[in-house]
């Protein structure tokens, strides 16, 4: 399952990014908390890239950051995506551009069909479509995204693994964790973003579970043509991604090829045993 893909140009660069938390007044002055320093990372297209790093390092932040989250405040640096600045962009314009998140716990659309939830996903985006202005006006917009794009929506589910009965059940207890993270891909499968970014969708999975999803995000990215960025703090990542960068306390500690990088977070963290145990499955870094 070892990754050979090749990958080529910078989808995302970041330059210098520093960054704070914004205090919680309507003033959004800032609360002098920097969760983020002077942070260089290079994203190239077609590239699996794994954000290494315990927890508490700045990962999920960084992801936020990347997304445009409103809870954070840019003290100095640059965002670029495909060339064009985006650090001043709100949410809405960088998911134009083509960047989408799965969050580490998938959203809960509770009581919605999966094929109501997965078309929410291919509803018009540009500014010059129409508005939806209720909830009535909603769900009709949903209903007839469903009726026309239905074999997408099959695809999207057949694309993670999943039944195209599925798209008729509701989200509810009943669906499994792990249904549910593979629901949220195919609905940011749908969005066909140039950059995935999925915020360790591998915690809390056994090794089989995990093993699964590692192929599944090599197929996702032989069938959109795009980049992913895995966070992550689980070593067997490195069986399919290219590139790496560790975090530690909001700081760049390494980046570039994955092995070099996994070496200097297994000697740092004390994981050296479970590094051999990698090493034993044919995985040599």
């Amino acid at each position: 399952m070892i990754s050979t893909y090749i990958y080529h140009k910078t989808m995302l660069r970041i330059t210098g990014l520093t960054v704070e938390a914004e205090a919680d007044n309507e003033k959004r002055e800032t609360s002098n908390r920097t969760l983020l320093k002077n942070i260089n990372l290079n994203i190239g297209g077609n590239e699996i890239h794994c954000l290494l790093g315990k927890n508490g390092s700045g990962k999920t932040t960084l992801a936020y950051v990347l997304m445009g989250l409103k809870q954070y405040h840019i003290i100095s640096g640059k965002i670029l995506f495909k060339r064009r600045e985006i650090t001043s962009q709100k949410p809405f314009e960088r998911a134009w551009r083509g960047i989408a998140l799965a969050f580490q716990e998938p959203a809960r659309f509770e009581g919605l069909l999966v094929e109501e939830f997965l078309a929410i996903s291919l509803l018009p985006k540009k500014k010059d479509k129409k508005i939806v202005k209720s909830s009535k006006d909603f769900f009709q917009e949903i209903k007839r995204v469903i009726e026309l794009k239905r074999q997408e929506l099959t695809g999207a589910l057949e694309t993670v693994g999943l039944d195209e009965n599925l798209l008729k059940r509701r989200i509810d207890e009943r669906l499994s964790g792990g249904e549910r993270k593979r629901i949220e891909l195919a609905s940011v499968i749908l969005m066909k973003p140039a950059l995935m970014i999925l915020d360790e969708p591998d915690a809390s999975l056994d090794i089989i579970v995990y093993n699964e999803l590692y192929e599944l995000l090599l197929r996702i990215r032989r069938e959109l043509a795009c980049s992913i960025l895995l966070i992550t703090h689980r070593e067997e990542a490195g069986l399919i991604a290219n590139q790496a960068t560790l975090l530690e306390n909001g700081e760049v500690v390494a980046t570039g090829n994955f092995r070099r990088v996994m070496r200097i977070y297994c000697q740092r963290e004390g994981k050296r045993e479970k590094c051999q145990l990698i090493r034993k499955r044919g995985f040599k870094f």
